[in-house]
């Protein structure tokens, strides 16, 4: 009984030492084909194969969820940082773009502007302004040390801005034309009707020329130049245009609403006169930009600032 069991076994062992021989030989290395029985056992556990990555996947993406958290929270708050200074950048880049717009108009204005008008400049910033008195009074940063002294006119590529009333060694206060104190002596460019420009107490920001002699034709849109009365304001410097004219309550002179050329609200960097000297060349005025001059030639040759390079009523030499 013991001899057929072992015999059985020894059977057993041959039939499976038959099969596996068999199996090693159909999934030997190299084969190209795919055999039979590999074929079936793959179709057989391909589904629980399926089910078994499927769960490890999501296994491996539960453990690690909380380690992704803590990656994307970091990543956020650098990217934040990231996006905070890139914003910083682009407006350190606006704030450089428009001062060099600025500058590039002082600039265009001192080589260009300046030479025909007969002027020595000093540039300067605006380094404070009265919060009581916002368009009264501006502080800039030069001073005695750099040649400035009261009553010099203060100007930019816009037109006239003021005159300087106190210095100290490296500051210089200004007195603004829209300061109902400041008085500027001032013509009609179109019709020469000469009158008084003054800050207006009730419109802070707003000036109107006074005193303007009754009859004369004061129309919207007319040029306002200074006139060189007094010797205080250099002649010919550009002041604003004609908003509305009416009769004074005297009855006796008119008056009327200026718009200044220069925009008050934004003064960052002046030109202060510190001489004037005769015209460099012949004046071609029409052709400065405006309102110094009209950007181009007409047939008037008409110009606001043309008066201190041969301008004679509102027709300019050539």
């Amino acid at each position: 009984m013991i001899g057929r069991n072992n015999t059985r076994k020894i059977v057993l062992l041959g039939v499976l030492v038959i099969f596996m021989l068999t199996l090693m030989n159909y999934t030997r290395f190299g084969r190209i084909g795919v055999s039979p029985m590999e074929t079936a056992l793959k179709d057989l556990f391909a589904p629980v194969q399926g089910l078994v990555m499927n769960l490890g996947h999501r296994l491996r993406g539960l453990v690690s969820f909380p380690f992704a958290l803590v990656n994307m929270a970091d990543e956020n708050q650098l990217m934040r940082k990231r996006i905070t200074e890139l914003e910083g950048r682009l407006r350190q880049y606006g704030e450089l773009q428009s001062e060099n717009e600025r500058l590039k108009k002082l600039l265009d204005f001192k080589t260009v502007v300046a030479p025909v008008m007969g002027y020595d400049l000093a540039a300067a910033s605006v380094i404070g302004r009265e919060p009581g008195n916002w368009f009264g009074i501006i502080t800039i940063n030069k001073g005695a040390g750099d040649g400035l002294k009261p009553n010099m006119v203060v100007v930019n590529d816009q037109g006239l801005i003021g005159r300087i009333t106190s210095v100290s060694s490296h500051t210089a206060e200004v007195l603004l034309i829209t300061d109902p104190r400041s008085g500027v002596a001032a013509l009609i460019q179109e019709n020469r009707a000469p009158g008084m420009v003054e800050g207006v107490a009730s419109s802070p920001g707003r000036v109107r020329m006074v005193h303007v002699p009754i009859g004369t034709q004061v129309n919207k849109g007319q040029v306002v130049v200074t006139s060189g009365f007094g010797s205080l304001y250099p002649k010919g410097i550009p002041v604003g245009q004609v908003m509305e004219a009416d009769r004074e309550p005297s009855g006796l002179f008119m008056s009327a609403m200026i718009l200044p050329f220069v925009d008050f609200n934004r003064l960052e960097e002046v030109m202060v006169i510190t001489g004037t000297r005769s015209p460099q060349g012949e004046a071609k005025t029409a052709q400065l930009p405006y309102p110094w001059g009209e950007g181009k030639t007409d047939l008037r040759g008409r110009s606001p600032g043309a008066i201190r390079a041969n301008e004679r009523y509102g027709v300019a030499g050539r």
